[in-house]
């Protein structure tokens, strides 16, 4: 129990200061690390990731509104999406995708292509000027985001660690962009994580979260976030948009051998 625990308080901190600067949670990469150096059995690796998500949150998100970085209706309008696609992508993971080997191929269906699109964007040169924000419409937007948040409650990082990626490749600044999808992840995932509680009582046993390794690394995460948020400012965003995609994509390459084999 004492190497859990000081495992994920490590692990989600490290996790944390280095995804928070861009956006994304943590759990994106937190749940390879549970999956295989903490064995979480499945399907609660999902509502542990969740867990994570709603102790960490509040750590880079205190630091963003304390630099005045989440004014506009950017992350109201990305809850207001994803809020209902968590709560079905919950059921969909507990009683339609139960099996490891399945979860394994779906986590490189998300990691592997999202990692080499980072890059790729990242490398790719700048030929037009970016679109600005207001070509993102609404309904477009809410859309979007009620997608992701299906997807994002299967997997278990509440929706905006998708979002984050796909509107900075869109033109958005990562400045703008990455307190409201941080936004919006804690939100669904509180509501994520409550979903899959209300399932663990219906008899999916498995569904409750991990208790002691989400409170630890939450609390890692927790630190970790609002360090990498306070250092977003300082460090290159070519660089951690680089070093987020290739970790990505060996992931998802990785998970995809072990599945397939």
């Amino acid at each position: 129990m004492d190497w859990t625990v000081l495992g994920g308080l490590a692990s989600g901190l490290l996790i944390a200061t280095v995804t928070a600067p861009v956006g994304v949670s943590g759990a994106v990469f937190l749940l390879p690390v549970q999956l295989s150096v903490f064995a979480v059995p499945n399907p609660a690796i999902t509502p542990t990731n969740l867990l994570f998500n709603v102790v960490a949150g509040p750590g880079a998100l205190w630091r963003y509104r304390h630099d005045d970085a989440l004014r506009g209706d950017l992350a109201r309008r990305l809850v207001s999406g994803t809020l209902p696609g968590v709560v079905l992508g919950a059921a969909v993971r507990v009683f339609a995708l139960p099996g490891p080997d399945v979860f394994r191929l779906l986590i490189s269906a998300l990691l592997l292509p999202l990692g080499l699109w980072l890059c790729l964007r990242t490398l790719a040169p700048q030929r037009h000027r970016p679109p600005p924000e207001g070509e993102l419409s609404p309904r477009t937007l809410t859309g979007l985001a009620l997608a992701v948040g299906v997807v994002g409650g299967v997997y278990g990082i509440g929706g905006g660690s998708l979002l984050g990626p796909v509107l900075v490749g869109r033109g958005l600044p990562v400045a703008r962009v990455a307190p409201a999808a941080l936004a919006a992840t804690f939100a669904t995932s509180v509501v994520g994580a409550a979903a899959y509680a209300l399932l663990s009582l219906m008899g999916s046993g498995d569904a409750a979260p991990d208790w002691w390794l989400g409170l630890a690394c939450g609390t890692g995460g927790l630190i970790g976030g609002y360090l990498g948020a306070r250092l977003q400012p300082l460090v290159p965003e070519r660089a951690l948009r680089l070093l987020l995609g290739t970790l990505a994509a060996a992931l998802g390459t990785l998970y995809a051998t072990e599945a397939l084999a």
